[in-house]
């Protein structure tokens, strides 16, 4: 069984963000090493992290404390944090200047890793390659250190692409051509990913795929490996793997995606999945097995990006399928098509046949004559007896006047639903300790009629909140019992959820989702949840049961509330 790198067991991690201990900083090819100047810490300093990793407790470093809205440089205003891990914090933010998305990397400009950080950040800028998400800044100021990036709005990552199950051969195909070409060209400008996840690449509307964190991600991370050309690799072998059977190759689950079973060793991809590509099952076990060759055809293993791509770049171009198009409905052959075109021979002309004698029109006959003066006469007797009518009718008295009847309308159609002010709404996450909260201070974007605003829940590792709780949610009070008929919702992705609703009589909020009546349940992005009858309550209970992929993890994002009555 071939030996898997130290890099590679990081990205094989479950949750793809764990934070690692910061070393030494190595150069990004092998064999070539640049020293960088690091501060010594004293012993008893390193040994409390060592504590600190073995218990599982975070550094004592903090991420700076910054808010939405705040603004860096008089130009990127910071809109929402997506990430918040081992000192440093990740957001989506605006280019108020050139008034578009930008990603935003933070952190304070004493951490350990803030040097490396903007090296990291300064030499991916220099590269340049449209395949990889491009570095648009790097800046040192007011004891901040920030990197940013660009935003991609428009692409997928290849986590969500794989929640939908494996990709078609020729994507598979396309993914590790393109992957490895451009990590190649990477590696020759002495540039490493070392933490290449299936949330690090992205596929764009147009089908090319991109890769962003290039170096940053490694540096905000403090990961380092002896053969990087080796561990990334490695890396895309692993995403060729998950790409072809939709399982992680390692026995650990990460990314969404179940790892193999225990204890039976890497398994070749089509011995995992059936109809999976030889070749490119074969390319896959080249770029894992890097210790030695595959059993099925004793090919050398790639041991870097170049090698692999040279590999792929060899073997049978993978085609796309064949569009597939809707069968012709069936038709009635015509009397052209059943001519000479219709069956490509010549069919028999009629024979010429006698001349056949005209006959007299039909009122030049004698008894056509005698017709008209028939229908002449009726003529007559009818304009008569018209115009005795009129006349009886003009000279007749005029009738008293009658009261109109008034025919009665059909039943009106029941009023439609009206809006409910909410007085107030507050986020609900009844953990037992009563320590649950999911993010207060945004609940106001939830009904401010700004659908550009949302609140949004705590990430989670799966879509069912990480197996950690039922559900979360917002309490919306009305200030006083009101009959509730309807509730409108949008989200940002499907999302399940349940709406809930306190008893008739209840002066305050139950402290329990249990104390809560439910009433419907729809899953979807824009949904009117009709309650089955009209309810009489204060407080109405949104509760999430079942979150969207966002960014490689699970939140639920609520753009606007609507209470009808």
């Amino acid at each position: 069984m071939a030996e898997r790198s130290t890099a590679a067991v990081d990205v094989a991690d479950n949750s793809g963000d764990d934070p690692l201990t910061a070393q030494a900083d190595t150069a990004a090819t092998d064999g070539v090493a640049e020293e960088r100047k690091t501060a010594e810490e004293p012993a008893g300093t390193l040994e409390q992290k060592a504590v600190e990793r073995k218990n599982g407790e975070q550094p004592s470093i903090t991420a700076p404390e910054l808010h939405s809205g705040h603004k860096l440089a008089r130009r990127y205003r910071l809109e929402e944090c997506v990430t918040r891990l081992d000192g440093f914090s990740s957001w989506r933010a605006v280019d108020e200047k050139l008034r578009r998305a930008v990603g935003v990397h933070l952190l304070p400009a004493d951490h350990p890793r803030a040097r490396s950080v903007l090296a990291a950040a300064r030499s991916a800028a220099l590269l340049g390659d449209p395949r990889f998400v491009q570095v648009l800044d790097a800046v040192e100021e007011n004891d901040l250190v920030y990197v940013v990036h660009e935003w991609l709005p428009d692409a997928t990552e290849l986590t969500a692409l794989l929640a939908d199950g494996q990709l078609e051969a020729h994507d598979a195909y396309q993914l590790v051509a393109q992957v490895s070409q451009a990590m190649a060209a990477a590696h020759r400008e002495g540039l490493a990913h070392l933490r290449l996840t299936p949330s690090a690449v992205l596929r764009s509307s147009t089908g090319q795929y991109r890769i962003r964190g290039l170096a940053v991600n490694a540096a905000l991370r403090g990961i380092t490996a002896d053969r990087p050309q080796r561990t990334d690799t490695e890396a895309i072998g692993a995403l060729l793997y998950a790409a072809l059977t939709q399982r992680w190759p390692y026995e650990s689950d990460a990314y969404g995606l179940s790892g193999l079973p225990k204890g039976v060793g890497l398994l070749p991809p089509d011995q995992v999945r059936a109809g999976v590509h030889r070749g490119l099952s074969e390319i896959a076990m080249r770029a894992l097995a890097n210790d030695g060759a595959t059993a099925s055809r004793q090919e050398p293993p790639c041991t870097t990006p170049d090698e692999l791509a040279k590999a792929v770049a060899a073997m049978p171009r993978v085609k796309p399928p064949e569009p597939v198009f809707p069968t012709p409905a069936e038709y009635q052959r015509t009397t052209y098509q059943q001519g000479t075109y219709g069956h490509g021979r010549p069919q028999p002309r009629p024979m010429p046949t006698q001349p056949i004698p005209q006959p007299p029109a039909p009122l030049e006959s004698r008894a056509g004559k005698a017709l008209k003066w028939a229908v002449g006469a009726l003529l007559i007797a009818a304009l008569g007896l018209g115009s005795w009518q009129i006349a009886d009718q003009l000279l007749a008295p005029k009738p008293k006047d009658e009261t109109p009847v008034v025919q009665q309308t059909a039943d009106e159609k029941p009023e439609p639903p009206k809006p409910i002010a909410i007085a107030s709404a507050q986020d609900f996450d009844p953990l037992p300790d009563g320590s649950g909260s999911e993010n207060p201070e945004a609940v106001k974007n939830a009904y401010d009629g700004d659908p550009g605003s949302y609140w949004h829940t705590m990430n989670y590792a799966t879509a069912n909140l990480g197996n950690q709780k039922d559900g979360v949610g917002l309490v919306l009070d009305l200030g006083t019992a009101q009959k509730v008929r309807e509730v409108d919702l949008s989200f940002n992705g499907d999302t399940s959820v349940e709406i809930r609703t306190a008893p008739a009589g209840a002066t305050e909020a139950p402290s329990g989702h249990e104390g809560f009546t439910k009433q419907a349940s729809r899953t979807g992005s824009d949904l009117k949840v009709e309650l089955t009858e009209p309810v009489t309550t204060r407080y109405v209970l949104v509760w999430l049961t079942k979150l969207p992929l966002s960014n490689g993890e699970f939140r639920g994002q609520l753009t606007e509330v609507k209470v009808m009555g």
